[in-house]
């Protein structure tokens, strides 16, 4: 079993590198959390301990005859629970690393986060809806290192809030980059220690997948425009991309439908999400590395029809401005006439949904 074992982290390793070389690095944080592989090597490690203590236990004669019996019964569930695991193992290392099952891994991730800020689309806290306008008599709670906000502790945050009869309005969301000096949050209200509010953001050196929707979007892009690069030139996973994207902002037009969930954190607001910045997230780059491939434009352009036709309050603006800048950079590329004409109707039947609205 120590042999099946230190084969498996082998085999771990090999699809580690090949995700982060044919996918994106992104993708390996999720790999690393796949609960059939762990509880593969646990299986493995832990009934290598296992024979190797009843080995030592039965030489020095440990075991009288009634336990020996015991020791065999439970040998035979161990045996049982190996023969399974190892079937399910075999069954796993031939998706393993595989770009079609990262992309899922990847999506599952995103549908998660969509999911849950989707429900709660302000954390839980006040919508905060023109936050270019600072509230007056304000105190801004500047960021004390550099990285990425990874999580917010939207209920410390109101429990500091609620002691000290104040509010306090999030400047950054998670998934922004921040830097020493820059306000995370403006309080209204005086605060005797400061500290305590910056205690409430997690600033690291990388982003997160769970506060933070758009990064699951950035990677989907990162995978398609790896697909798009000259030396890959794989226009199947570019579409599939395109086809996963779809799914999850239809799902967060879906919930962004749905009456807003009850207020969690009366003193705290939050600027919402923007759905421009969703799409640019996603399909901007897209349109960029795809724009001389005739087959993503065209799937580009009804993508956006998609969402625009299933959502328009919510879609409609964003899609119009991919759409031309998508037709933008087509068109600059060696296409013919013919296949220019294909490309302009199909922006055309995006834009004109505004005057048809």
């Amino acid at each position: 079993m120590l042999a099946v074992t230190t084969f498996s982290l082998n085999i771990m390793v090999s699809a580690y590198s090949a995700a982060s070389a044919g996918v994106t690095p992104r993708a390996t944080k999720l790999l690393m959390e796949d609960s059939t592989t762990q509880n593969a090597l646990a299986t493995f490690l832990g009934s290598f301990l296992f024979s190797l203590v009843g080995i030592i236990a039965l030489g020095i004669g440990a075991y009288h005859q009634q336990a020996q019996i015991y020791l065999f019964i439970v040998t035979i569930a161990v045996i049982v629970m190996i023969i399974l695991t190892l079937l399910r193992w075999i069954q796993h290392l031939s998706v393993l690393g595989r770009v079609s099952e990262t992309t899922s891994y990847v999506e599952q991730a995103l549908l998660d986060a969509i999911r849950k800020r989707g429900k709660e689309r302000w954390l839980g806290a006040h919508p905060w809806s023109h936050p270019e306008h600072k509230p007056r008599g304000s105190k801004p709670i500047l960021s004390q290192e550099i990285g990425y906000l990874q999580h917010v502790d939207m209920h410390h945050l109101d429990s500091i809030a609620e002691a000290n009869q104040c509010t306090i309005y999030l400047e950054r969301q998670p998934g922004s980059f921040v830097y020493v000096g820059q306000p995370l949050a403006w309080v209204c209200g005086e605060l005797p220690d400061e500290s305590e509010v910056t205690a409430a953001f997690t600033i690291r050196t990388e982003r997160s997948y769970d506060q933070d929707p758009r990064f699951g979007l950035v990677v989907m892009a990162e995978i398609a425009s790896r697909a798009l690069s000259p030396a890959v030139n794989d226009n199947g996973t570019a579409i599939d991309v395109l086809g996963r994207s779809v799914r999850a902002l239809s799902l967060w037009g879906d919930l962004l439908s749905e009456p807003p969930t009850k207020t969690r954190y009366p003193r705290l607001f939050v600027p919402a999400l923007s759905c421009q910045d969703l799409f640019d997230d996603v399909f901007l780059p897209i349109a960029h590395d795809g724009a001389a491939q005739l087959q993503i434009q065209i799937r580009l352009q009804k993508a956006l029809l998609a969402l625009s036709s299933m959502h328009p309050k919510l879609f409609l603006s964003p899609a119009i401005k991919l759409s031309e800048k998508a037709l933008e950079l087509s068109l600059s590329q060696h296409y013919t006439e013919d296949e220019k004409h294909q490309l302009s109707q199909l922006s055309n039947l995006v834009t004109d949904q505004k005057a048809n609205g």
